[in-house]
């Protein structure tokens, strides 16, 4: 398969991915509900597929491996329950581009945990980045304190998102994607169902429009969105991963002007523009300099 094929297939799953945030608007659901659904509906449909051709390898991830998968599907249980309770607070987007800052909190987790290093050129960008945040979070502060409340919790489900990034990292190179994945998805239902049980929020009934929206989550933003990712890379640099997904808030701030007639307000057009160019300029500097 050539190159600019499989760019094209990135671009579709950074499509499919980008309605997430509009999906998440539309449901009526408890963000952990729309979570544990979105997770639930996903394990449900690839378990047939692990547990028949990589069961063995599945049986094979023990001891430190396994508890690391436990650990990596708890960050991300709390990353999609962050991320999709902002959408309740702020605009898609201001909470599309802020969840998008977690290439910062990875470098500081990198920089913590790996003792990696960082230049002087990309501290300059991601300096560049937060700013664009900060100018977001100005430019919604004059809509009120819920609002800064949801940028807030957009900026918690990067820091979460992170976490489970800097697990796979070290996770994902012994085995292949399926099987890690399966383990970690299953490990981030049975947190959210935990947190269900826990905050006493119904788990059942929900009508048939919302058990539709939780399906379209599964498959279009989870199955062909970040599937298509992993499959990626490993036919592509993961740089033009890195960097294609910066698109997401652009497709999603769209949809939301066509399907919920939320037009983003200048500053927060201006500040997810800093924040998008800050983050691009650092993944092509830490690309130059061998780190992704």
């Amino acid at each position: 398969m050539s190159a600019n094929t499989v760019k094209v297939i990135v671009m579709l799953g950074v499509l499919f991915t980008s309605f997430s945030s509009i999906l998440v608007r539309l449901s009526d659901a408890p963000a952990l509900i729309v979570a544990t659904y979105r997770l639930g509906f996903t394990v449900v449909l690839i378990a047939p597929v692990v547990l028949t051709r990589h069961r063995q390898e599945l049986l094979k991830i023990r001891g430190k491996d396994l508890l690391l998968c436990l650990a990596s599907g708890a960050f991300l249980a709390l990353h999609f329950t962050t991320w999709f309770a902002s959408l309740d607070y702020t605009s898609v987007a201001s909470s599309t581009v802020l969840v998008d800052t977690h290439a910062i909190f990875v470098v500081a987790g990198s920089y913590m945990f790996f003792r990696e290093s960082t230049s002087m050129k990309a501290l300059a960008y991601i300096i560049t980045a937060l700013l664009g945040s900060v100018i977001i979070s100005l430019g919604d502060s004059a809509a009120g304190s819920n609002v800064i409340y949801g940028d807030f919790l957009a900026i918690l489900g990067a820091a979460f998102v992170s976490g489970y990034m800097l697990i796979g990292r070290s996770v994902r190179k012994k085995f292949s994607v399926l099987p890690y994945t399966f383990l970690v998805y299953s490990s981030c239902m049975a947190v959210l169902l935990a947190m269900d049980f826990a905050t006493k929020t119904p788990i059942w009934p929900y009508p048939k429009n919302e058990l539709l929206i939780f399906f379209a989550l599964a498959v279009l933003c989870t199955l062909l969105g970040h599937s298509l990712f992993n499959w990626s890379l490993e036919h592509i640099s993961p740089t033009f991963v890195s960097t294609s997904l910066l698109s997401e808030p652009v497709f999603a701030s769209i949809m939301a002007v066509g399907l919920l007639g939320e037009v983003p307000p200048f500053v927060t057009i201006a500040g997810g523009a800093v924040v998008i160019v800050g983050i691009y300029l650092f993944i092509r500097e830490q690309a130059a300099s061998g780190n992704v």
